[in-house]
């Protein structure tokens, strides 16, 4: 006997694409959001087509030029481009918050799915695990993850990863918590389903919605998070254009104002973006908020 299609969730893990692009046509700040998004994905991807020098390249002859029609954004102590500087970094900052999310969404996901499943002794495990790792602040921990493998792009990713995986899990197992015992879970096992099929083809389906949401809202997070650690000088290599580290840089020579206002207003730019687009998706999937 098979239990394809005998339980209601089909109807609720399925997201229908045309109603999401109805309700975000309707609410202009998720578009606003989404254009944004996309032009700084357009602009991380052509880069060194829009760039117009090389990132790394040094002309200490015209160092601390404010912007004008030479240098549009102007440049920086070593006389580097600070307009090629911003795209580029685009291609940094931009990767490693969404390699941040997705994994930390994965992970999170599974592992609070499985705790809220599964109950008892192995809820305790996981639990007490998440708990431990919320019990330091964010930041201070992914700097110590940081400082002791050592200032690296892959480095501070880890570190973000292995500090906000708790969050999703502990959202996922709440949501578990909520739906494991409802009647279309009940009537699924009552036709003979494993728990293999009950968490993979039922709740988990059913609780990706507020995991993507949340995730949305979050990459915000992680893209600050990352440039924090690279305003630390645990980030990428100091020569490197990633926009925390430009507006470490920038602050020894405040006067300069153009060296941290430009990447300053990529990453807030960024973040607020991923921001709408987060509140959008929320308003679109709550039932409670379409009403």
């Amino acid at each position: 006997m098979t239990v394809e299609g005998t339980s209601p969730v089909s109807s609720s893990r399925g997201l229908d694409t045309r109603k999401l692009v109805l309700h975000a046509r309707r609410n202009p700040v998720v578009l606003v959001g989404i254009g944004v998004v996309l032009l700084w994905f357009a602009l991380a991807l052509f880069a060194p087509q829009l760039a117009p020098l090389d990132p790394l390249k040094q002309n200490v002859s015209d160092r601390l030029q404010p912007p004008g029609e030479t240098y549009r954004l102007g440049t920086d102590e070593l006389g580097r481009d600070i307009l090629t500087r911003v795209l580029y970094g685009a291609r940094i900052t931009i990767p490693a918050g969404l390699a941040v999310i997705i994994i930390d969404g994965i992970l999170g996901w599974l592992i609070g799915a499985v705790a809220g499943y599964l109950g008892g002794v192995w809820d305790e495990i996981m639990m007490r695990l998440t708990e431990l790792f919320m019990a330091f602040p964010t930041i201070i921990l992914a700097m110590a993850i940081t400082a002791a493998l050592g200032p690296d792009i892959r480095n501070a990713v880890l570190a973000l990863v292995l500090v906000r995986w708790p969050n999703y899990a502990r959202l996922t197992r709440g949501l578990i918590l909520e739906i494991k015992n409802a009647d279309f879970v009940e009537s699924t096992r009552s036709l003979g389903a494993k728990d293999v099929y009950l968490l993979f083809r039922t709740l988990l389906p059913n609780s990706i919605a507020p995991v993507i949401v949340y995730g949305t809202l979050d990459i915000g997070n992680a893209i600050l998070l990352f440039a924090g650690l690279s305003f630390l000088g645990l980030g990428p290599e100091p020569a490197s254009p990633e926009w925390g580290r430009m507006i470490s840089i920038g602050i020894d020579f405040f006067d300069e104002w153009w060296m941290w206002l430009f990447p300053g207003l990529a990453i807030a730019s960024l973040v607020m973006a991923f921001n709408f687009i987060g509140d959008g998706l929320r308003d679109i999937l709550d039932p409670r908020m379409r009403a």
